[in-house]
């Protein structure tokens, strides 16, 4: 007799219900055609593959090696031509982001709850271009910002919805003259070089001048500066000026940062994304994963915590 996949089945089956019977039914054979037919391959292994008893059937041990052989062979002949599920393709989402200190808390925890997902970030200064890029369809989302009464205007291809609204702060030298305030009036710091980035097509810097004006004062130097935080940082805490800040920006050496009396600028950072590329799942995730890097931005920021704590505390609470 030549051994074929149907005798390794009958063993198999044999071997899994217990008994000749059992294995005949599930088989949808007759009980004696498949003890003829195990008789037939116990004679071409030359021995008995299973002991018989009132219980049932059970393999010897020699019948035991040739049941896990069997199982191995046909696990091996279902596989043949079975081609493996395709992996999903990882779609890219293509966003921009301003320069905001919760990109990268984002983008890690996006990767964490979509790993299909790739995101291609294009770092972008201008809110202003940013919603160019979403019109245009080069960037399927972006974060960027907007300042209250001048909020982000695009078209209906686009949307957005704030991520937070938060005051603006203003960074110090250590040895400067109003260290020690809790916090600073604008007007006081009417007489010192300033530190200011470019016009990023959505409201600033013209907030920063209209607010130093419902101060009694126009800057008197200005320095404009578009560069990373630390390198704005070292200039500070050189001493070569002041500059308005996030509050959420970690201080270095000899700077110190505070929040400004009466909070008289706000910046709002929004997430606005084409409806057309970005489903409701991936909308959820960056939101989400927005806030949460934010919320872990402001517990590294003491002053912002202070200042939450005096601004927003109830009495008697």
């Amino acid at each position: 007799m030549e051994l074929e996949l149907r005798h390794l089945r009958v063993l198999c089956a044999i071997a899994d219900a217990g008994s000749v019977g059992r294995a005949a039914a599930q088989l949808g054979y007759s009980q004696p055609a498949v003890s003829t037919q195990l008789r037939r391959i116990e004679r071409h292994f030359g021995e008995p593959l299973f002991e018989r008893g009132t219980s049932g059937a059970r393999p010897t041990s020699y019948g035991a090696e040739v049941v896990a052989q069997a199982r191995d062979v046909l696990a091996r002949a279902d596989a043949i031509g079975h081609r493996p599920a395709a992996a999903p393709p990882r779609r890219t989402l293509r966003v921009a982001a301003t320069n905001s200190p919760m990109l990268s808390g984002t983008v890690s925890r996006v990767r964490t709850r979509l790993p299909n997902l790739s995101l291609a970030v294009n770092s972008v200064y201008a809110s202003s271009r940013i919603v160019e890029l979403l019109e245009e369809g080069a960037v399927d989302a972006a974060i960027a910002a907007d300042y209250p009464g001048m909020e982000l205007r695009h078209s209906a291809a686009v949307r957005h919805r704030g991520i937070v609204t938060e005051p603006t702060f203003v960074a110090l030298p250590s040895r400067h003259r109003l260290r020690q305030s809790a916090q600073v009036q604008l007007a006081d710091l009417a007489e010192d070089a300033w530190f200011v980035t470019p016009d990023d097509g959505a409201g600033w810097p013209g907030v920063f001048y209209e607010a130093c004006a419902a101060a009694g004062f126009t800057p008197v130097t200005v320095h404009e500066f578009l560069g990373d935080q630390s390198q704005l940082q070292s200039m500070i805490a050189d001493g070569l000026g002041v500059s308005l800040v996030q509050p959420t920006l970690r201080p270095i050496p000899h700077v110190v940062v505070k929040p400004l009396v009466g909070s008289p600028l706000w910046c709002r950072y929004v997430l606005a994304w084409r409806p057309d590329t970005v489903g409701e799942e991936v909308l959820e995730a960056l939101s989400q994963s927005a806030m949460a890097a934010y919320r872990d931005l402001v517990a590294q920021a003491p002053h912002l915590r202070a200042w939450a704590s005096r601004t927003w505390s109830v009495t008697g609470a």
